[in-house]
Protein backbone atom coordinates (compact mmCIF):
# COMPACT_ATOMS: atom_id res chain seq x y z
CA UNK A 1 0.00 0.00 0.00
CA UNK A 2 2.99 2.33 0.40
CA UNK A 3 3.41 3.00 -3.31
CA UNK A 4 -0.32 3.41 -3.81
CA UNK A 5 -0.55 5.87 -0.92
CA UNK A 6 2.48 7.74 -2.29
CA UNK A 7 0.82 8.00 -5.68
CA UNK A 8 -2.44 9.19 -4.15
CA UNK A 9 -0.59 11.78 -2.06
CA UNK A 10 1.42 13.08 -5.03
CA UNK A 11 -1.74 13.60 -7.10
CA UNK A 12 -3.51 15.22 -4.15
CA UNK A 13 -0.55 17.56 -3.61
CA UNK A 14 -0.54 18.52 -7.30
CA UNK A 15 -4.25 19.36 -7.20
CA UNK A 16 -3.67 21.17 -3.91
CA UNK A 17 -1.87 23.88 -5.87
CA UNK A 18 -5.18 24.70 -7.57
CA UNK A 19 -7.44 24.44 -4.53
CA UNK A 20 -8.68 27.79 -3.33
CA UNK A 21 -8.52 29.38 -6.77
CA UNK A 22 -12.02 30.58 -7.51
CA UNK A 23 -12.20 29.27 -11.09
CA UNK A 24 -10.87 25.83 -10.12
CA UNK A 25 -13.16 25.52 -7.09
CA UNK A 26 -16.21 26.42 -9.18
CA UNK A 27 -15.25 24.11 -12.06
CA UNK A 28 -14.48 21.04 -9.98
CA UNK A 29 -17.21 21.42 -7.36
CA UNK A 30 -19.78 22.00 -10.12
CA UNK A 31 -18.50 18.99 -12.09
CA UNK A 32 -18.65 16.83 -8.99
CA UNK A 33 -22.19 17.95 -8.17
CA UNK A 34 -23.57 17.52 -11.70
CA UNK A 35 -21.95 14.08 -11.85
CA UNK A 36 -24.10 12.96 -8.88
CA UNK A 37 -26.52 10.19 -9.84
CA UNK A 38 -25.37 10.36 -13.47
CA UNK A 39 -27.27 13.62 -14.04
CA UNK A 40 -24.78 15.01 -16.55
CA UNK A 41 -24.80 11.84 -18.62
CA UNK A 42 -28.58 11.59 -18.75
CA UNK A 43 -28.67 15.26 -19.78
CA UNK A 44 -26.08 14.72 -22.53
CA UNK A 45 -27.95 11.61 -23.69
CA UNK A 46 -31.13 13.69 -23.87
CA UNK A 47 -29.39 16.34 -25.96
CA UNK A 48 -28.06 13.65 -28.28
CA UNK A 49 -31.56 12.17 -28.64
CA UNK A 50 -32.88 15.57 -29.74
CA UNK A 51 -30.43 15.58 -32.65
CA UNK A 52 -32.53 13.12 -34.62
CA UNK A 53 -33.82 9.57 -34.91
CA UNK A 54 -30.40 8.08 -35.63
CA UNK A 55 -29.18 9.39 -32.25
CA UNK A 56 -32.10 8.18 -30.11
CA UNK A 57 -30.97 4.57 -29.80
CA UNK A 58 -27.45 5.64 -28.79
CA UNK A 59 -28.88 8.08 -26.26
CA UNK A 60 -31.25 5.49 -24.79
CA UNK A 61 -28.45 2.93 -24.61
CA UNK A 62 -26.21 5.43 -22.80
CA UNK A 63 -28.89 6.40 -20.25
CA UNK A 64 -29.70 2.76 -19.53
CA UNK A 65 -25.98 1.95 -19.46
CA UNK A 66 -25.35 4.52 -16.73
CA UNK A 67 -28.17 2.99 -14.67
CA UNK A 68 -26.79 -0.52 -15.09
CA UNK A 69 -23.27 0.73 -14.33
CA UNK A 70 -24.53 2.30 -11.11
CA UNK A 71 -26.04 -0.98 -9.95
CA UNK A 72 -22.93 -2.97 -10.85
CA UNK A 73 -20.56 -0.54 -9.16
CA UNK A 74 -22.54 0.69 -6.16
CA UNK A 75 -24.20 -2.57 -5.18
CA UNK A 76 -21.69 -5.04 -6.58
CA UNK A 77 -18.09 -3.83 -6.76
CA UNK A 78 -18.14 -1.29 -3.92
CA UNK A 79 -19.57 -3.91 -1.55
CA UNK A 80 -16.40 -5.98 -2.10
CA UNK A 81 -14.17 -3.14 -0.92
CA UNK A 82 -14.28 -1.10 2.26
CA UNK A 83 -11.83 1.63 1.40
CA UNK A 84 -12.17 4.80 3.43
CA UNK A 85 -12.50 8.10 1.71
CA UNK A 86 -9.66 10.62 2.04
CA UNK A 87 -9.56 12.51 5.29
CA UNK A 88 -9.10 16.18 4.61
CA UNK A 89 -6.77 18.09 6.91
CA UNK A 90 -8.41 19.72 9.90
CA UNK A 91 -8.04 23.14 8.28
CA UNK A 92 -9.61 22.03 4.97
CA UNK A 93 -13.01 23.57 4.31
CA UNK A 94 -15.19 22.76 1.30
CA UNK A 95 -15.90 26.16 -0.28
CA UNK A 96 -19.12 24.88 -1.86
CA UNK A 97 -21.81 22.48 -0.70
CA UNK A 98 -21.02 18.88 -1.55
CA UNK A 99 -22.83 15.58 -1.05
CA UNK A 100 -20.49 13.06 0.56
CA UNK A 101 -21.46 9.45 -0.24
CA UNK A 102 -21.55 6.76 2.41
CA UNK A 103 -20.30 3.97 0.14
CA UNK A 104 -16.75 2.69 -0.20
CA UNK A 105 -14.27 5.02 -1.82
CA UNK A 106 -13.14 2.28 -4.25
CA UNK A 107 -13.78 2.58 -7.13
CA UNK A 108 -15.06 6.07 -7.88
CA UNK A 109 -18.67 5.79 -9.05
CA UNK A 110 -18.50 9.23 -10.67
CA UNK A 111 -15.55 8.02 -12.75
CA UNK A 112 -17.20 4.76 -13.75
CA UNK A 113 -20.42 6.46 -14.82
CA UNK A 114 -18.50 9.21 -16.61
CA UNK A 115 -16.42 6.86 -18.71
CA UNK A 116 -19.24 4.36 -19.31
CA UNK A 117 -21.37 7.22 -20.63
CA UNK A 118 -18.57 8.81 -22.67
CA UNK A 119 -17.81 5.46 -24.30
CA UNK A 120 -21.46 4.81 -25.16
CA UNK A 121 -22.29 8.37 -26.22
CA UNK A 122 -19.23 8.70 -28.45
CA UNK A 123 -20.17 5.55 -30.39
CA UNK A 124 -21.45 6.74 -33.76
CA UNK A 125 -20.79 10.38 -32.85
CA UNK A 126 -17.09 10.98 -33.55
CA UNK A 127 -17.45 14.76 -33.75
CA UNK A 128 -18.71 14.90 -30.15
CA UNK A 129 -16.43 12.19 -28.72
CA UNK A 130 -13.79 14.70 -27.51
CA UNK A 131 -16.50 16.65 -25.67
CA UNK A 132 -17.87 13.53 -23.97
CA UNK A 133 -14.42 12.35 -22.89
CA UNK A 134 -13.31 15.84 -21.79
CA UNK A 135 -16.43 16.13 -19.60
CA UNK A 136 -15.77 12.64 -18.20
CA UNK A 137 -12.17 13.58 -17.39
CA UNK A 138 -13.20 16.77 -15.56
CA UNK A 139 -15.85 14.91 -13.54
CA UNK A 140 -13.38 12.14 -12.64
CA UNK A 141 -10.62 14.60 -11.65
CA UNK A 142 -13.11 16.60 -9.61
CA UNK A 143 -13.50 13.72 -7.16
CA UNK A 144 -9.84 13.94 -6.16
CA UNK A 145 -9.91 17.75 -6.20
CA UNK A 146 -12.82 17.88 -3.73
CA UNK A 147 -11.18 15.19 -1.56
CA UNK A 148 -13.98 12.65 -1.91
CA UNK A 149 -11.77 10.02 -3.60
CA UNK A 150 -8.16 8.97 -3.77
CA UNK A 151 -6.56 9.26 -7.22
CA UNK A 152 -6.26 5.47 -7.41
CA UNK A 153 -10.05 5.18 -6.85
CA UNK A 154 -10.58 7.44 -9.85
CA UNK A 155 -8.15 5.57 -12.09
CA UNK A 156 -9.80 2.26 -11.20
CA UNK A 157 -13.20 3.84 -11.90
CA UNK A 158 -12.02 5.05 -15.30
CA UNK A 159 -10.87 1.53 -16.16
CA UNK A 160 -14.14 -0.04 -15.00
CA UNK A 161 -16.16 2.59 -16.87
CA UNK A 162 -14.26 2.07 -20.12
CA UNK A 163 -14.71 -1.69 -19.81
CA UNK A 164 -18.44 -1.43 -19.06
CA UNK A 165 -18.88 0.98 -21.97
CA UNK A 166 -17.18 -1.44 -24.36
CA UNK A 167 -19.30 -4.31 -23.05
CA UNK A 168 -22.42 -2.20 -23.63
CA UNK A 169 -21.31 -1.39 -27.18
CA UNK A 170 -20.77 -5.07 -27.96
CA UNK A 171 -23.95 -6.36 -26.32
CA UNK A 172 -26.17 -3.63 -27.79
CA UNK A 173 -24.56 -2.37 -31.01
CA UNK A 174 -26.09 0.49 -32.91
CA UNK A 175 -27.84 -0.52 -36.15
CA UNK A 176 -25.08 1.06 -38.25
CA UNK A 177 -22.54 -1.22 -36.49
CA UNK A 178 -24.66 -4.29 -37.08
CA UNK A 179 -25.03 -3.48 -40.78
CA UNK A 180 -21.28 -2.92 -41.25
CA UNK A 181 -20.40 -6.22 -39.57
CA UNK A 182 -23.13 -8.25 -41.25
Amino acid sequence: MGRLADFDNRVDDALGRLRGKRWADRLFYSASAIGDHGMLWVLLAGVRALRGPQHRKAATRAAIGVGVESLIVNIGIKSLFRRRRPRPADDFVHPHHLRIPLTSSFPSGHSTSAFTAATLLSDGDPAMAPVYFAAATVVAASRVYVKIHHASDVIAGIGVGLALGQIGRRLFPLESDRLRKG
